[in-house]
């Protein structure tokens, strides 16, 4: 087995010209067209949120890929207004050599390496893929292999949801009580939002206890 870390891939968006873009459609409620400045966006958007008139956020979007394990793309796709493109486990044969004859498994966050549990759990995964890999050489389809795939399975999904939806994620997803896994993915993501979007997610509470050296990677796409 490959353990790997968890990764954002971000897209090379404009966080500024994203909340334009917002403005301009927001002023057409008002017809006020005419008052937008270089930075008016910034009390607009404030007002809007502070009002409850989110509606405006949807009119922008923004597309992300992830690596995290199958627990996370499970918890994430219940979100109903996000679109969703996950590695098929239905396709993808992890005994064939195009995936080098080895299952990726995200290194578990909340299972301290050194551990007697990690190594219960280390086991218990090298004996999956053991498994995994003999019936693949007898010929069992990838449909029949997936029946041994956990949770910490790897799996990379693209996610897009437009910025109202990305708000509500967060205030959800971030929260103490979500698992670890969705949270070392989207803390870190909702970091960068709030830096570069400060207007409309500078409010979005997260757990602070988290810690920071778990934080999944952060990689700007072209």
């Amino acid at each position: 087995m490959k353990l790997v870390e968890p990764v954002v891939y971000v897209e090379n968006y404009d966080g500024k010209k994203i909340m334009q873009r917002i403005e301009r459609a927001c002023r057409v409620c008002y017809r006020s067209e005419g008052k937008i400045t270089e930075d008016s966006y910034k009390t607009l958007l404030t007002n809007c949120i502070n009002r409850g008139h989110e509606s405006v956020l949807e009119h922008e979007k923004i597309s992300v890929r992830l690596v995290g394990d199958i627990g996370a793309y499970k918890d994430l796709t219940r979100h109903r207004f996000a679109s969703f493109s996950v590695e098929s486990t239905r396709y993808c044969n992890y005994g064939k050599d195009r995936f080098n004859n080895e299952i990726k498994i995200l290194k578990p966050c909340h299972i301290d390496e050194g551990t007697e549990l990690y190594e219960i759990w280390k086991k218990g995964i090298e004996s999956m893929e053991k498994a995994y890999l003999e019936m693949s050489e007898k010929g069992a389809t990838p449909d029949q292999l997936r029946m041994l795939l956990p949770h910490s399975t790897a799996a990379e999904f693209a996610m897009t949801a437009n910025i109202r939806e990305w708000k509500h994620i967060f205030s959800l997803r971030c929260a103490k009580m979500t698992h670890p896994s969705i949270r070392q993915l989207l803390i870190p993501l909702l970091l960068k939002f709030k830096e570069d979007m400060p207007e409309i997610f500078e409010s979005v509470e997260y757990d602070t206890e988290f810690p920071k050296e778990k934080y999944a990677n952060i990689i700007i796409m072209d």
